[in-house]
């Protein structure tokens, strides 16, 4: 029979992964808009890697720039579907990768709603350069490397709560069991 938990350890899991992707993230950012000058690249291995601070008011790539209040907002609805899902897991791989997931899209929704040019129209900051084909923070390594983790728990077949596993294993027990 599945045991119950006392402590949600998962969504603990997940919101101190979380939060301590949001302080590097945002620590990040101010030591960027501090020591960096606009649109200026600082190799660190050759034209491969470097820093160039650039603000964005769109999505990767730039893309929509016109419309970050929309971006804002689309941010915000991921945020809640996150934390929602993130109550529910405990699963190690998808406390992991949801935990990356959850800081990345809550900093970058703190960027569009706190930083210039205003509320909900913020840019974010971005200055880790890769060969001048995207500039991306910190926050974007944690979007991207939490949904490929994610991707591989789906792929994995990883159930999101291990206690879903016991279940399934603890129905098979009763209908595979002879009755007297």
């Amino acid at each position: 029979m599945a045991t119950s938990r006392t402590l949600p350890w998962g969504p603990i899991l997940i919101f101190g992964q979380a939060l301590i992707w949001i302080v590097v993230d945002q620590w990040s950012k101010w030591w960027a808009e501090s020591e960096l000058e606009e649109f200026r690249y600082i190799p660190l291995w050759g034209d491969l890697f470097g820093f160039r601070l650039v603000y964005n008011p769109g999505a990767a790539f730039g893309i929509a720039a016109d419309y970050t209040w929309i971006l804002t907002i689309i941010a915000a609805v991921a945020v809640v579907a996150l934390i929602v899902i993130s109550l529910r897991t405990d699963h190690w791989l998808w406390v992991i990768g949801l935990g990356a997931l959850t800081g990345g899209a809550i900093s970058h929704l703190g960027d569009r709603l706190l930083r210039d040019p205003g509320f909900a129209v913020g840019h974010i900051v971005d200055f880790l350069d890769y060969a001048g084909f995207f500039v991306g923070n910190v926050a974007d390594i944690g979007l991207v490397g939490g949904a490929a983790i994610l991707v591989l728990a789906t792929l994995i077949d990883a159930p999101r709560r291990l206690s879903e596993k016991d279940e399934d294993e603890d129905s098979r027990e009763t209908t595979e069991s002879p009755t007297s």
